[in-house]
């Protein structure tokens, strides 16, 4: 490897499948927290400044702009600190402090937007920012086609060829990059794959995640035809992302972010609708052909989410419920 750079995707698969509510259900975990800085963003941040070196648009002594809560953001700043660009990252100011201190610590300049605005309100000042300073750089995540292109070259790929077998891929809904490049892929690839996305109810916050009834659309969602392509969604509220992030933790040793928890939880409501399904389960054979095998992305690893206090090893409602509560002041990207 030239660089730390090299070192970004093709990451592992391992089966977690003990997790499953069937034996004749495989569920297999992509480990994007394999990542160099811990997160899927990566990829796409990569992309997207490979992307703005080859227009011309991004060359030395410019800045760049990116509205963050963490993952994209930390890319960027490791990313631009070996390319030689200054960052700054508009940053909510309810996210976890360790996200803060890792942008910091790779050089970006934070700007603080109002914590009760969440993503959005970072994506608006970041805009407007943008507006003021056009020679600043906007790489714009939710926009910029190098975030899915990135997942249709790389991430599909690399799923496809490791799980030959992929019936069902579940993924958290943010961006919407990883579902729409990964799923446009499998899609070309084989039709009779189903794409699921993970979002939480509307008005209510499950780390990485968006709810699309809430207002806000991404637009590489529409322009790469996320209605057309899902084959459904799965509602998973923020206890739900915690139980299964701890039980992810607990019975498999994956110590992975709260995001994946809830694709996790959202890979096993699919599986639960399967074993549910009188002629879907009938299908179920014993032999391996006849296994369902879903896979599941998991964004980031738990680091970043410690100060939070939610990764106790109690598994009760109880405790659950109380660590849920915890999250209200914070949100996670």
């Amino acid at each position: 490897m030239q660089s730390v750079l090299d070192l970004i995707g093709n990451t592992p698969m391992v089966d977690v499948s003990q997790l499953s509510p069937s034996p004749n259900i495989r569920i297999l975990a992509k480990l994007e927290n394999h990542n160099p800085t811990g997160s899927v963003k990566d990829r796409i941040a990569l992309a997207m400044v490979n992307a703005a070196e080859a227009t011309g648009e991004l060359v030395p002594g410019r800045i760049v702009i990116e509205p963050s809560s963490g993952n994209t953001g930390i890319a960027l700043a490791m990313i631009c600190a070996q390319r030689g660009y200054r960052l700054k990252i508009v940053l909510p100011e309810s996210v976890t402090e360790e996200r803060r201190q890792v942008l910091e610590a790779f050089g970006a300049e934070i700007i603080p937007s109002p914590g009760e605005e969440g993503s959005n309100g970072a994506v608006r000042l970041a805009q407007l920012l943008s507006e003021q300073n056009p020679s600043w750089v906007f790489l714009y995540q939710y926009g910029n086609e190098a975030n899915p292109l990135a997942h249709f070259e790389g991430t599909g790929p690399e799923i496809l060829a490791d799980v030959p077998d992929i019936t069902h891929f579940v993924a958290g809904l943010g961006t919407s990059g990883t579902l729409m490049g990964v799923g446009s892929y499998l899609k070309e690839q084989r039709p009779d794959i189903k794409l699921y996305a993970v979002e939480p109810p509307s008005g209510e916050t499950v780390e990485g995640l968006r709810s699309l009834d809430d207002g806000y659309v991404p637009p590489i969602f529409e322009k790469w035809g996320g209605v057309d392509l899902l084959d459904g969604k799965r509602i998973v509220r923020p206890a739900e992302s915690i139980y299964w992030a701890r039980r992810l933790m607990v019975e498999t040793g994956v110590f992975a972010g709260l995001s994946a928890g809830a694709a996790l939880a959202g890979a096993i409501k699919v599986a639960e609708r399967l074993v549910e399904d009188d002629s879907a389960a009938a299908s179920l054979q014993s032999d391996r052909a006849g296994l369902a095998t879903i896979v599941f992305l998991v964004s980031d690893g738990a680091w970043k989410y410690l100060s939070a206090g939610v990764y106790g090893r109690e598994l009760g409602h109880d405790d659950v419920a109380e660590a849920a509560e915890k999250l209200d002041q914070l949100i996670y990207f």
